[in-house]
C-alpha cells in the first residue's frame, strides 16, 4: 500500500479540500483523517453506514480515595503540574483535576497510605467506516487531552489493518508541526504540502517541509488560492526550485468550491475552476508517488 499524506503547516489552507478531491479522483479504497483535534473529512465523504466506534484510552490519571486519604498533603506537594489541591471541594478533601493531570504517577508513589491509584481515562473516540471495498479511519480527541500523537498512530493502524488489499491510501493530516503531524509522517511514502500564498502560509510551509525532511520522506508542494497572493506564489515556486522540491501546481480561489463543500461534495464533483486545477495537481502528484516521472520542479 502506497501512503500519500497531505499536510499544510497551518490551518485553513484547503488541505482537507485537496485530500477529499484526491480520494474521489483516485477512487481510494483506504483513507484516514488524522486531524484528531478537529476532524472534518467525514463531512465530505459519502458514507451511509454508521461507523464502528471504539473508546480510546490515553494516559492514566490519578484518583484519590477520600476514605483512605489522611490529607497529609504529600501528593499536592510533589505534583509538579499543580493538578492536586484541597480547595477544589467544599469539605477541603484533596482532589485531582483530570484536565491538568499528566499521568506521571508521582502522587501514587509518595502517598503513604495508598489512597491514590492511576486509572484509565477515555481520551477520545475512534471511528471506523467500512464496507466490502472501502475503509475510512478517523477519530475525535477529547477536549483537553494531550495524547493526540498516540491517537493518530491508532487511526493509521486501524486503516492499514482493515485495508490490506488497498493499493493506495490518502491521509489527511493535522495542521502545524506538532505530535499529531509527526505521528502522521511515520511510514508514509510521500507528503504533499498544500501551501497558502501569505506570509504566515510561507513560513509554516517551510517549517512543515523541514519537519517532513527529518522523516526522509519524498515531498512535493502545491499552492491553493494562488491568485490571492501572486507575488507570494512566485516566491513559493522559487523556494521549491531552490530546495529541489517538486512543485505540482496551482489551485485558484474559487467561490464554487465553498458551495460544493457546503453541500457535502468535493470540488471534483462539480465543474469548477478549482476542481479542474486540482485534477492536474493530482495527476502530477500520483506520478511522483509512483515514481513514473522525474522529480522536476
Amino acid at each position: 500500500m502506497k501512503q500519500l499524506l497531505i499536510l499544510s503547516g497551518k490551518g485553513g489552507t484547503g488541505k482537507t479540500t485537496v485530500a477529499s478531491a484526491f480520494i474521489k479522483l483516485s477512487d481510494a479504497k483506504a483513507y484516514a483523517d488524522c486531524d484528531v483535534d478537529a476532524p472534518n473529512l467525514h463531512l465530505i465523504t459519502e458514507w451511509t453506514t454508521q461507523p464502528e466506534k471504539k473508546d480510546y484510552y490515553g494516559l492514566d490519571v490519578a484518583k484519590i480515595d477520600d476514605d483512605l486519604c489522611t490529607r497529609c498533603g504529600q501528593c499536592e506537594m510533589h505534583c509538579r503540574f499543580d493538578a492536586i489541591a484541597n480547595d477544589i471541594t467544599e469539605d477541603g478533601a484533596y482532589a485531582v483535576n483530570p484536565y491538568v493531570c499528566e499521568g506521571c504517577g508521582v502522587c501514587e508513589y509518595v502517598c503513604p497510605v495508598g489512597a491514590i491509584k492511576m486509572i484509565p481515562k477515555i481520551a477520545g473516540e475512534m471511528m471506523l467506516y467500512q464496507d466490502d471495498e472501502n475503509v475510512f479511519s478517523t477519530a475525535q480527541l477529547e477536549m483537553g487531552s494531550g495524547t493526540s500523537g498516540l491517537l493518530v498512530t491508532e487511526v493509521k493502524k486501524r486503516m492499514v489493518a482493515n485495508a490490506t488489499n488497498a493499493p493506495l491510501a490518502i491521509i489527511d493530516g493535522s495542521p502545524g508541526i506538532g505530535c499529531p503531524v509527526i505521528a502522521s509522517l511515520s511510514g508514509v511514502d510521500m507528503v504533499l504540502v498544500v501551501a497558502e500564498p501569505s506570509l504566515s502560509g510561507m513560513s509554516d510551509m517551510e517549517r512543515i517541509i523541514q519537519t517532513a525532511k527529518r522523516s526522509r520522506t519524498k515531498i512535493a508542494v502545491c499552492v491553493n488560492k494562488y491568485d490571492t497572493g501572486l507575488e507570494n506564489t512566485e516566491k513559493i515556486e522559487a523556494f521549491c526550485k531552490q530546495q529541489a522540491l517538486p512543485f505540482t501546481g496551482r489551485i485558484p480561489f474559487d467561490p464554487d468550491a465553498v458551495k460544493a463543500i457546503n453541500q457535502g461534495k468535493t470540488i471534483v464533483d462539480i465543474d469548477c475552476a478549482s476542481g479542474r486545477a486540482v485534477k492536474k495537481v493530482y495527476d502530477k502528484t500520483i506520478k511522483l508517488l509512483l515514481n513514473t516521472e522525474d522529480n522536476e520542479t
